[in-house]
């Protein structure tokens, strides 16, 4: 029950003195007392009544109101009955420390205020308490009859009054009567929240996590209701506790992961990475509900850690989950894991952006990550005959990404250099050997002497050899770059007046 409601009961006739902008507080209960600091009696949120027996003085004003804020009270109803009047004083001291203050008619005893708000208060929660088991029958019947999310919702709303939305990280209403004011901005209040359940300022909704134990926020739903949570009774929030666990079944229902489709999804991804032949491919597409003579683009994804981390928190699962809702909408995806890497196939007409739709809905998902980096490449658009070549052009432009350090870094296959695509196709033992052999000579002898080698070096290299603009760059000496150079070379056992041997050292750059 809000303070507004307190105006609007006519048997009481209260008068708003003071605090016009806290009407939202909300009561909890009533106490009635005449002690000068009656703070150690309170515990937040009540309505206080009170005959001023305390105050000899207008101090005492003070005294008195500042326990009350202390406390966190909700507000004040008062009235003088030996003076007759609400002493000036008192009305300061409540504006001074923002509590509310009613006046109380002379006619009107304190008994009767305290009767009719808890009785207010009392049959609301009755109320919530004697529907809520019945309800809980029907929500469960609905959703294990096969109804879905709709009835459900509907039967919240219209036996509570309390509209309710379900909602993905990206904004989009999985159920839910009309879309509620802007879900993109309740998705990023969901994603950048510190706690849940959170009331977005400005709103009069209330988000609730769906499977917060069990997955991560980015690719979690979340329940939007009617209400700020923060006023409920305990049996509204038990209400929601099912709600969300019946949501959070119907979400399960719908992962397809150990579905017949989810098994034919991952056997076809499987078939077109082992390169198998179009005659095996072609009927799998179709069985997966895809047409075969339509285009498609590749998509490799991948999550990480943020460097010098932990493992990322982003399981595959909960990675395949955020890639086939971050990709752009149509004809469903196939998306399949092989190992910690997500791979989709999406139908595409030539000259779709992808790339592009992709990065800038994931940038948005970016929040929600906590601290993970995802990682992804996207081919150019091929026939179901040249899927096998779509995949490993995503996957090497994904390789290039992940060296980007970007929150969310998408990479097209037409940045692929040629030295890049070269690189990508290279076992990783292989790269990882030709990195440590050319570079880690010097990367260690700049730990031990703070000599900057690994960065006159790709200076050096930046500016095609000039010793003028790599002195200038660095800030350096001509002769301190030549000094810096040999060293490299003595080091390494180089030639960089050689093309060959600056190639390689570009090359070894690049894989850093």
């Amino acid at each position: 029950m809000r303070l507004r409601s307190l105006l609007a009961m006519p048997e009481l006739r209260l008068e708003l003195v003071t605090g016009e902008d806290e009407l939202d507080r909300v009561i909890r209960w009533v106490v009635t007392t005449d002690l000068l600091d009656p703070g150690r009696y309170l515990s937040g949120r009540e309505l206080v009544l009170s005959g001023l027996v305390w105050r000899t003085s207008a101090a005492d004003s003070q005294v008195f109101v500042r326990a009350l804020a202390r406390a966190g009270v909700s507000a004040l109803a008062a009235w003088d009955a030996v003076n007759g009047t609400i002493p000036a004083d008192l009305a300061e001291a409540c504006a001074r420390h923002r509590v509310p203050l009613f006046r109380v008619p002379e006619d009107v005893a304190f008994a009767t205020v305290t009767e009719q708000v808890v009785r207010r208060l009392s049959g609301a929660r009755a109320a919530d308490l004697t529907a809520v088991l019945d309800r809980h029958r029907r929500l469960v019947a609905g959703v294990t009859e096969g109804a879905g999310l709709g009835p459900v919702l509907e039967l919240v709303g219209r036996d509570l009054g309390m509209r309710c939305w379900v909602l993905t990280p990206t904004g989009r209403v999985v159920a839910g009567a009309g879309p509620p004011d802007d879900p993109a901005r309740l998705a990023r209040e969901f994603l950048t929240a510190p706690r849940l359940p959170h009331r977005p300022a400005g709103t009069d909704l209330s988000l609730f996590p769906v499977a917060p134990d069990t997955t991560a926020r980015v690719a979690d739903w979340f329940l939007a209701c009617a209400g700020d949570a923060a006023d409920w009774p305990a049996e509204r929030h038990a209400l929601v506790s099912e709600l969300t666990a019946i949501v959070a079944l119907e979400r399960a229902r719908l992962d397809d992961r150990l579905s017949v489709a989810g098994r034919l999804t991952g056997e076809l991804v499987r078939l077109v990475v082992s390169g198998a032949a179009a005659d095996e491919i072609v009927p799998r597409l179709e069985l997966t509900g895809l047409d075969a003579s339509a285009s498609f683009a590749a998509v490799s994804a991948v999550s990480r850690a943020a460097s010098g981390g932990p493992s990322a928190r982003l399981r595959p699962g909960e990675l395949r989950t955020v890639l086939r809702e971050a990709l752009p909408g149509g004809t469903p995806p196939v998306v399949g894991l092989l190992d910690d890497e997500a791979v989709a196939l999406v139908p595409a007409e030539p000259g779709r952006d992808i790339a592009g739709e992709l990065h800038r809905t994931l940038l948005a998902l970016a929040p929600g990550l906590g601290g993970d980096r995802l990682a992804l490449g996207v081919s150019d658009v091929v026939t179901a005959a040249e899927l096998r070549g779509a995949v490993e052009e995503a996957r090497y432009a994904r390789r290039l990404s992940a060296g980007r350090g970007d929150a969310v870094s998408v990479v097209r296959h037409d940045e692929l250099a040629t030295h890049v695509l070269l690189l990508a196709s290279v076992p990783d033992d292989v790269r990882h050997m030709f990195k440590v052999r050319l570079l880690d000579p010097l990367r260690a002898y700049d730990e031990e002497h703070k000599a900057d080698l690994l960065l006159t070096l790709e200076t050096f290299l930046q500016h095609s050899g000039s010793w003028t603009r790599c002195a200038e760059r660095l800030h350096l000496h001509v002769n301190s770059v030549r000094y810096r150079i040999q060293r490299i070379e003595e080091l390494t056992g180089r030639d960089l007046s050689t093309l060959e041997d600056r190639v390689d050292f570009f090359l070894a750059l690049r894989l850093s």
